[in-house]
């Protein structure tokens, strides 16, 4: 009897070890567009009301080298605006190791408030982020890359259309 109970643990402990294997994820990060919380934003200026866009992309990296620790200055985030080419540059925080294995995944959320470069910019060269006489609305999307620590760039991915209201 106690030789069956042996035997069976042996088997249902092959069988759990079997069952959860580490994730195996390539060394260079991929990502891919989740969504965002609006398509429209006012830009922000004295006479509106604070808004956010958020833009979120899910992740995975195989060695799982995203984020930066302390004192790493490392730039994790690239946003490129379409109008200009802009690139806004975001920090992610150090993402811990998700148990065995070092490969990791999740989501990123980036939360950029109605300010620079959330604002309307003219082609009459008018002040941008300042209500036009004429123009109520431009339009932008985001192009997105990450980079890990090792210096591997993502894939590029695109947001829709954003809708920036004038004022």
């Amino acid at each position: 009897m106690k030789t069956i109970y042996h035997l069976l643990t042996i088997i249902l402990a092959f069988l759990v070890s079997n069952c959860v294997q580490p994730p195996n994820y390539p060394a260079i990060p991929a990502i891919e567009y989740v969504g965002m919380n609006q398509q429209a934003i006012e830009q922000g200026n004295a006479n509106t009301l604070p808004d956010t866009l958020e833009i979120t992309f899910s992740f995975t990296d195989g060695d799982g080298d995203l984020g930066f620790g302390p004192g790493d200055s490392t730039v994790d985030i690239f946003l490129t605006d379409s109008r200009e080419g802009f690139t806004d540059i975001k920090k992610l925080p150090m993402i811990p190791d998700q148990g065995i294995g070092n490969g990791i995944s999740g989501e990123i959320t980036v939360r950029l408030p109605n300010r620079l470069p959330l604002c309307c910019t003219y082609a009459d060269n008018s002040t941008p982020c300042l209500p036009h006489p004429t123009i109520k609305t431009d339009t932008m999307s985001y192009t997105i890359q990450i980079k890990d620590r090792a210096g591997n760039m993502s894939n590029k991915i695109q947001t829709e259309v954003i809708t920036i209201l004038c004022n």
